[in-house]
């Protein structure tokens, strides 16, 4: 774990590889740091299973304490980061973990689009003019997919990063990218 982002290992996916875990992560890194109330609040959860969780998101490093808020018991947290990436070796290491992460954050993306999709009457035209919800099916081989994975991550890569402290013009907003490439192998038999 370094810099903005985390790369899971089996060890760190484990600490991570809960879905509260994963929602209140989520919740860090958009809306800034918060306590175990706040977040318990947000999620319709008890402070008692938001309190335990942060600490175990800390025992792995995804989350700090905030230093200098707060007061008595009060403790708040913030993401360790703002990004997490999640490469698939790793699904063979740790497989029930991999699983219970990746429906996690696939339950997360759902939530987002659900909340997008309820504010969008509301944006105006010109933020819903350049925004989409779209697919495209592609038949790429394996070296091809990982050009298209690797030139997308580079394109990424050109924009600025949604922190809060860096500097970006007054009309910047938060934009969300979800990509999921997916491949669905054909199953050929072999009885015909």
């Amino acid at each position: 774990m370094s810099g903005d982002e985390v790369r899971l290992d089996p060890t760190s996916l484990r600490g991570i590889a809960h879905p509260l875990r994963v929602r209140m992560l989520n919740l860090l890194r958009e809306d800034g740091p918060a306590t175990a109330t706040l977040l318990a609040q947000r999620l319709g959860q008890s402070t008692g299973a938001t309190s335990y969780h942060l600490r175990q998101l800390a025992q792995y490093g995804f989350v700090a304490e905030e230093t200098g808020r707060g007061s008595g018991r009060e403790r708040w947290w913030r993401a360790a980061h703002r990004n997490t990436v999640f490469e698939g070796e790793i699904r063979r290491q740790v497989p029930a973990e991999a699983d219970t992460y990746l429906r996690a954050v696939a339950s997360t993306y759902a939530e987002r689009v659900d909340r997008w999709l309820n504010e969008l009457p509301a944006l105006p035209e010109e933020w819903r003019a350049s925004s989409t919800l779209s697919n495209w099916r592609l038949r790429l081989t394996s070296a091809e997919a990982r050009e298209f994975h690797d030139a997308l991550h580079e394109l990424l890569g050109r924009y600025r990063r949604d922190d809060p402290d860096a500097p970006a013009p007054g009309d910047a907003e938060s934009y969300v990218v979800q990509a999921q490439l997916m491949p669905f192998l054909r199953r050929s038999g072999s009885d015909g």
